[in-house]
């Protein structure tokens, strides 16, 4: 087999970037390794800056003609995108799956078929994305002159886009998508621990017949690629999901060149179980915070429990966890993985035991296990300044907390720098409504958890990102809106 080619899982991918069309290889190359048994799953070409330049540079030659396809084409290509994903469903679900350890079942059932949908609602939310014309001055001294205002979205130029690793291609579909959609060529730069379903969707975009340099994937590390991309002159929008650190660079760099971005970062959000909740579906819901190892950005990790159902909801809740199978995630049974990396696995153990050492307490989990996978953690007697409670710790861990009143419930779930999400339990219609208009959180959940339609918007708020997307959102980030002001009596009419 030529060097430039794996097999994962009896799947062949390309480690190569792709670039304006075609395969580029580069001088060096970094370590793609499983989380599932530490298995070496190929050198993947290593980017830097003379691939980033290559990469925008294909964006920018492509830029014109995908600007000016018609929305129909556009649209047919993005479905046809979506085909391709579909027939790919296997493939691409246990490459992933072997590459960042999340379960093979939610790939093939849910992960990889929503990767469908999101170019497939993009491409249609395109179709019919329009703003009613509207007049000017109706009464006052310009009254009769007749002047229209209509409203478009024009495609902005090349976009950089950077992935992170917990849900690969999902999040990246996500970006791509209303981006290509809009009319906007695409650098995608995935997470390094998690870049291989990334190189087979290039593959599946020019089968589809994506022009050359639409979409464009370059490999490689955040400080080398991710860095030269982001500061590139020639870049039109960024598109940044992971941490607020990186997040703050990236900042830095686009405010060189005024380019505009949209962060989805970090975040701490709270459970909040009251007293009148159904107990069962509470506890359900905290249970669920532990999917994909803790390694979520929207979960629930501080569960917020009223007071006189603490003890009881903490006993169903043990018992459960306790019924959660820990393992391959290849396996159907398995209900968790391991985590990403063994750096991940030291910080969330850093993380419980600098807790525990302050005087929090274990009510099950607080250790790590064989291999690359935590126990699942619930952690009590926890102050509200303290680390564990204030910092995102993206593990499988949890802190309880509880509360006497309403307003003590708000203003815990407040108290943090982030503002992602957050979820309420409670039977009393009334008292979800005063509530959820009180907690700041880009998404409220009540009764209910991870429920994403992609017309709602969607991002975070403090420092849990900046801006919006989803539906006529993340068209009105991807594209430069404009207002045509016209009148249609002439100017000669007009003085």
């Amino acid at each position: 087999m030529p060097a430039h080619l794996t097999t994962v899982a009896g799947v062949t991918v390309d480690t190569r970037h792709w670039i304006g069309g075609r395969r580029v290889a580069s001088d060096g190359t970094f370590a793609d390794v499983s989380p599932l048994d530490g298995a070496h799953l190929g050198d993947l070409a290593r980017g830097t800056a003379t691939e980033a330049e290559a990469a925008v540079a294909a964006a920018q030659e492509a830029f014109p003609g995908w600007a000016a396809t018609p929305r129909a084409e556009r649209a047919r290509i993005l479905h046809a995108v979506a085909d391709g994903v579909e027939k790919r469903i296997e493939d691409l679900a246990i490459v992933e799956t072997t590459d960042n350890g999340a379960l093979l079942r939610s790939h093939r059932r849910g992960v990889m078929p929503r990767v469908a949908h999101n170019f497939r609602f993009f491409a249609d939310w395109l179709l019919k994305l329009e703003h009613e014309d509207f007049t000017t001055y109706t009464s006052g001294s310009a009254a009769g002159r007749g002047h229209t205002n209509h409203v478009s979205w024009d495609p902005a130029g090349p976009c950089v886009l950077i992935t992170p690793w917990n849900a690969p291609l999902m999040l990246a579909s996500w970006k791509i998508a209303p981006a290509l959609a809009a009319g906007n060529t695409v650098v995608l730069k995935p997470a390094e621990w998690t870049p291989l379903t990334a190189s087979l969707l290039a593959d599946i975009a020019h089968e589809a017949g994506l022009p050359a340099g639409v979409l464009n994937v370059v490999q490689g590390h955040g400080a080398e690629a991710g860095s030269a991309l982001v500061s590139h002159p020639g870049v039109r929008r960024i598109s940044f999901t992971g941490s607020v650190p990186t997040a703050k660079t990236i900042a830095a760099a686009a405010a060189a060149h005024l380019t505009p971005a949209s962060f989805e970062l970090g975040g701490k959000s709270p459970l909040l179980v009251f007293a009148d909740a159904d107990l069962d579906l509470a506890v359900d819901l905290a249970v669920e915070q532990y999917d994909n190892a803790g390694q979520v950005c929207l979960a629930a990790t501080r569960l917020l429990v009223e007071s006189s159902v603490a003890e009881e909801f903490t006993r169903r809740f043990t018992e459960k966890a306790g019924q959660l199978r820990q393992g391959d995630p290849r396996d159907e049974t398995t209900d968790i993985g391991p985590n990403i990396h063994p750096r991940q696995l030291e910080k969330i153990d850093g993380f419980v035991r600098r807790a525990v050492a302050a005087g929090a307490r274990a009510v099950i989990g607080g250790h790590r296990k064989d291999g690359q996978y935590y126990a699942p953690t619930l952690l009590t007697d926890v102050a509200q300044d303290s680390e564990i409670v204030q910092e995102e710790v993206f593990g499988p861990v949890l802190t309880l907390q509880t509360f006497e009143t309403e307003e003590e419930a708000v203003r815990l779930a407040n108290d943090t720098r982030f503002g992602l999400a957050a979820t309420v339990a409670t039977g009393d219609p009334e008292r979800a409504e005063r509530v959820t208009g009180q907690l700041v959180a880009g998404t409220v959940w009540v009764n209910c958890f991870f429920v994403r339609d992609l017309r709602a918007p969607f991002g975070g708020s403090r420092e849990s990102g900046i801006g919006r997307e989803g539906g006529t959102w993340s068209f009105d980030f991807y594209c430069d809106l404009k207002n045509t002001v016209s009148s249609p009596k002439g100017r000669r009419d007009h003085g």
